[in-house]
């Protein structure tokens, strides 16, 4: 999760985030080139009293500052696209969550059981233990097996809400009558921290997102558990 002071993204916990920090890196490097350019020329024109006839009007320079550009549109473009394909890619996932946004709550839904689901409320600061974070904890994790095709069926009841965990590169909105759909992979155990991402009232930054990976075998133990309690 983010710690104090952090400048750059949350570790990758899934493919399409590294990929989504990979593609970060790069355009951000042709930024800094182009920007640089750029700034030398602007010091160069406005520390220098000389000209270049060639320079004021040339026709091959015209040419060169209009293909350039396309050219590096086309160097961000291609990543970027391959990126939204696979962000937008779901087949044969193993297993299907519904969650659903209230005011201001969490309630999930495992379609593939029967009698399993549960709402994940914050716990507030008063009833935290050691080790725990402040307005980031929920009273049930949302608990997945690792490495396996996750799918979310995202929904709201109420408001406008956003499901949105950083370090697995997932956000999707929550609306009212409409069920949108995204999906992740695990690629490591671990719990991972998340937050409605849509201002949906006074309570909107008290409705956290936890996320726990674990592996297939302890998945198993955990939702025979659920339905026993149910």
């Amino acid at each position: 999760m983010a710690h104090p002071s952090q400048l750059g993204f949350q570790d990758a916990a899934s493919p399409v985030m590294e990929e989504l920090i990979h593609f970060h890196d790069h355009a951000l490097m042709i930024v800094f080139l182009v920007s640089s350019a750029v700034f030398y020329v602007i010091v160069t024109t406005v520390s220098t009293k000389l000209s270049n006839q060639s320079i004021i009007d040339s026709q091959e320079i015209e040419v060169i500052w209009t293909v350039l550009p396309v050219l590096i549109l086309i160097l961000i473009a291609l990543p970027s696209l391959r990126v939204l394909y696979l962000m937008d890619e779901i087949s044969n996932p193993h297993l299907t969550i519904k969650t659903v946004g209230h005011q201001w709550y969490w309630s999930y839904e495992y379609t593939d059981y029967e009698e399993l689901e549960f709402d994940a409320y914050m716990i507030p600061t008063q009833d935290l233990t050691p080790g725990q974070f402040r307005l980031l904890e929920t009273d049930h994790r949302m608990v997945v097996p690792v490495e396996s095709p996750i799918r979310i069926l995202v929904s709201a009841e109420d408001v406008l809400h956003s499901w949105a965990v950083p370090s697995l590169g997932v956000k999707m909105d929550a609306v009212p009558g409409r069920l949108n759909q995204t999906a992740f992979i695990t690629s490591r155990p671990g719990v991972f921290y998340g937050q409605c991402s849509e201002i949906c009232g006074a309570n909107h930054s008290f409705m956290p997102i936890v996320v726990e990976a674990i592996p297939l075998e302890h998945f198993e133990n955990w939702s025979l558990l659920m339905l026993q309690d149910a």
